[in-house]
């Protein structure tokens, strides 16, 4: 994976409305119309954030007669999800190392406890 490609789909993925727009594809094909009526801006509007996920490999256009088609492209969505994933594996294992010492302090804790009132 090209670190430009992974650029190119977060910078995409930085504006809200492009990210409503993938969630209204996610659920199948819709026309630019139809894309555009639940936002208060105009159809060359939303055909420029059409165009910065097209150019991100987020969406695909196609061409049906008048009716052109946007259908959601989840590969690069997969990518920033392998990605995002080596950083969560990272947290996890610092946070079970962390769990770990705070068990070993408690137990450390808990016999010093014991050990003081068997005297």
């Amino acid at each position: 994976m090209a670190a430009d490609t992974l650029s190119k789909t977060f910078a995409a993925l930085a504006d809200p409305t492009r990210r409503e727009i993938l969630a209204r594809l996610a659920s199948g094909e819709k026309s630019v119309t139809e894309l555009a009526a639940p936002f208060q801006m105009s159809l060359p509007g939303i055909s420029k954030h059409l165009k910065v996920l097209e150019r991100a490999g987020l969406i695909a256009r196609g061409r049906d007669a008048q009716w052109r088609p946007c259908r959601l492209q989840a590969g690069p969505l997969k990518d920033v999800a392998d990605w995002v994933e080596h950083y969560r594996r990272h947290w996890e294992e610092s946070l079970d190392r962390l769990d770990a010492y705070l068990q070993e302090l408690q137990s450390k804790e808990n016999q010093a406890d014991a050990s003081e009132g068997t005297h």
